[in-house]
């Protein structure tokens, strides 16, 4: 079939690729520098996702409606609290925090409700979860059964990240080791049971917004993509097999040019780290990644100066090459974001896919002096650190030693006193501020869900086999002793109603807790 033909809106014909007179590296060939498709998004654009979840399931199936009206062709699941540290919300650490940042969900019944009405093998689904990950993966399969689904066509991502959350974030449960177990348990069930589920999104988002800069995000983030794969090759998976269901998920930050070409950068380094522990397949070389706009560079004073930055942002990602990108509210400093700030937020991404002409070519900043040089200089200063990383054993001593938790704090630290001194600017904060109320509406979240969500499990708990539930959750704490894969005594426990927090708890019983 001849190559639909694009032109500029004067008339000039814009060429699939552009090489200039310099050798350059070609797209979707090794190491992937310049993207991992040939034709990138001439072919297919990515995958719009919008990330949301707040209150009851109820509410958050709701807007998941309204996104999948508004042209919206990717979910992104966003938790509460107490889901993403195992435990049900009628425990006493959930007072106060029930869907506050997210959806509850304890059980079968809640993803149930949260995707009544849509098609799991019509979506693909990303759920920003980690130490309760393979609960939720296990609710989301039990789901997919009952509607008759084929797992096999079923698509999405668990974010499943641990190491960024003792580094960064802090919702881990159980200590590094039996984590990276649970996690590698969850590469070798879907490599059999769910193919096209990639496995774990490897985060440098979390350690961006934590105040790393873009060289750290990078270098920190494949680190802990090394320790998986190694984690992995221990276990004896085929790297060929399980490296084609990783995919990784990084922030974009205001500075268009290093912004993509830290994303240009992170395809060739991991390209190269993936050959050398062993991968000969192409595709188990590819980088492939999710964006999301940088939370942390939004603003409460002047929030519609959010929408500027989101839409550089956007930018960035799009000539970076991402495969997938959700764009945050323009209200998000101030409160979960409404529905307009939310359909905003989609626009940007259509009107950069459609109007913009980014992604018309492959690579539109291939070439360019200034982005080929910021891209071999990240490139070198990551490997610098990851060098660092290995010589202290991998990710998981690093951390142990709190040597990336002590590089992202200074970064950090840095990067306010810079605010502070005015040699950093933000605009409406240190520079162009204006004395006026602020009259944006936020978005609250009800304190009474709790007892919504508690009222729930009361009825769950009677309306199941306790006879049941003790042998599944018996199998589970013999799986986890015994080191026979978790992830089919899990899916079966959930088919039982067993809640999050009983799963959760049961692990805790023989892990323990990581403090």
């Amino acid at each position: 079939m001849e190559e639909k033909k694009i032109y500029t809106d004067s008339g000039i014909e814009v060429k699939p690729l552009y090489n200039g007179t310099g050798e350059l590296e070609l797209p979707g060939q090794f190491p992937f520098t310049r993207g991992v498709q040939p034709d990138m998004y001439r072919g297919k654009l990515w995958t719009m996702r919008q990330y949301a979840g707040f209150s009851t399931a109820e509410e958050s199936n709701k807007r998941y409606h309204y996104l999948l009206s508004q042209g919206v062709n990717g979910l992104s699941v966003a938790f509460d609290l107490p889901t993403q540290i195992g435990y049900d919300s009628d425990h006493a650490l959930a007072e106060g925090e029930v869907g506050k940042v997210g959806v509850a969900v304890d059980s079968i019944e809640d993803i149930q409700t949260l995707f009544n009405g849509i098609k799991l093998e019509d979506v693909s689904t990303s759920m920003t979860i980690n130490a309760t990950g393979f609960i939720l993966l296990s609710f989301y399969v039990a789901l997919a059964k009952q509607q008759g689904a084929d797992l096999k066509k079923i698509t999405g991502t668990i974010q499943n990240d641990i190491l960024k959350e003792y580094a960064a974030r802090g919702t881990y449960i159980y200590p590094p080791k039996p984590s990276m177990r649970i996690i590698t348990d969850i590469f070798e069930w879907c490599s059999h049971e769910l193919p096209k589920w990639n496995t774990i999104s490897i985060s440098g988002y979390h350690i961006r917004e934590a105040g790393s800069t873009a060289v750290q995000e990078i270098a920190f983030t494949l680190a802990n993509g090394k320790a998986y794969v190694k984690a992995a090759l221990e276990k004896g998976l085929d790297i060929n097999v399980f490296g084609k269901r990783l995919s990784f998920f990084f922030n974009a930050h205001n500075n268009l040019f290093e912004e993509a070409a830290k994303f240009r950068a992170a395809r060739r380094m991991w390209a190269h780290m993936m050959k050398e522990l062993g991968a000969t397949d192409p595709k188990a070389m590819m980088l492939r990644f999710h964006t999301q706009t940088g939370g942390s560079t939004l603003t409460a004073q002047q929030p519609l100066n959010n929408i500027s930055r989101v839409t550089i942002q956007t930018l960035a990602a799009v000539l970076g090459g991402t495969q997938s990108l959700h764009t945050n509210g323009y209200d998000e400093a101030l409160s979960l974001p409404t529905e307009e700030a939310a359909r905003i937020a989609l626009r940007t991404q259509q009107i950069v896919a459609f109007e913009s002409g980014a992604p018309d070519t492959v690579d539109p900043l291939a070439g360019s002096y200034y982005v080929e040089a910021l891209t071999d200089e990240i490139e070198k200063m990551a490997w610098e650190l990851i060098a660092k990383i290995d010589v202290m054993g991998g990710s998981v001593s690093a951390i142990e030693q709190g040597f990336i938790q002590d590089e992202i704090a200074r970064s950090a630290y840095e990067y306010q006193r810079n605010i502070e001194n005015g040699s950093k600017i933000i605009v409406g904060v240190n520079k162009f501020e204006v004395n006026e109320p602020n009259t944006t509406p936020v978005f609250r979240i009800d304190d009474s869900i709790r007892a919504i969500q508690t009222e729930k499990l009361r009825q769950l708990k009677n309306n199941r086999d306790p006879g049941k539930v003790d042998q599944c959750l018996q199998e589970i704490n013999d799986r986890a002793g015994s080191g026979e894969n978790l992830m089919p005594a899990v899916i079966t426990a959930v088919e039982n109603k067993c809640t999050l927090g009983e799963i959760a708890d049961e692990l805790r019983a023989v892990y323990g807790e990581y403090k």
